[in-house]
């Protein structure tokens, strides 16, 4: 069986994969292969002060046009600031009602007016198998919004993001941010 690369020609097409017979001494759970991160074309650091300073980037990084078919992840520890983020962005969409975490369900669509969001949460992501169980190949493949958190958990199957911001909290409640262009796009959604 071949690895399934995020950037296949027929990523569009489902492939549903079987489990193999294991032999005893095999680890039950698979690690999804680490690949290198994409290459950075600009960097740009910043700081949320507070909660109002998060809503405020979200906001303005939701004016993008460019935001429409992004893929951006969010790097950074537990409770850094990752999913208010995301609250605070997909608010300023327009998405209304109660926003979940895709922690314990990896994704949380969100349809809008001529926009589709995908929040995923691959926290507890640990099996390559539950890319294809959950239909991820098939929701990378659609045109729309993909906002991931721990990417580095399915980092082997990922595509290449446009945007990655890394949210590291400071003791005085300071978020020291650094956007990371990796595309073009990318670079339209930091300037």
């Amino acid at each position: 069986m071949r690895q399934i690369d995020a950037g296949d020609a027929d990523l569009g097409k489902s492939l549903v994969l079987r489990p193999r017979p294991q032999s005893p001494n095999e680890p039950r759970s698979v690690r999804l292969m680490s690949r290198p991160h994409a290459p950075i074309l600009e960097t740009r650091p910043f700081e949320w002060a507070d909660e109002a300073a998060c809503a405020a980037h979200a906001a303005a990084l939701a004016r993008r046009p460019a935001l429409r078919d992004a893929f951006v992840t969010l790097e950074g520890p537990l409770g850094a600031g990752k999913t208010t983020f995301v609250r605070h962005l997909l608010r300023a969409l327009g998405v209304g009602g109660r926003i979940k975490s895709p922690t314990y369900a990896v994704l949380e669509p969100y349809a809008l007016p001529g926009l589709e969001v995908s929040h995923l949460d691959f926290y507890r992501f640990d099996d390559p198998r539950e890319w294809a169980d959950a239909g991820l190949r098939d929701v990378f493949a659609a045109p729309g919004l993909k906002l991931a958190e721990w990417p580095e958990k399915a980092a082997g199957a990922l595509p290449q993001p446009d945007l990655r911001l890394r949210i590291e909290p400071a003791a005085d409640g300071v978020r020291h941010v650094t956007a990371l262009a990796c595309t073009p796009r990318g670079r339209e959604l930091i300037a």
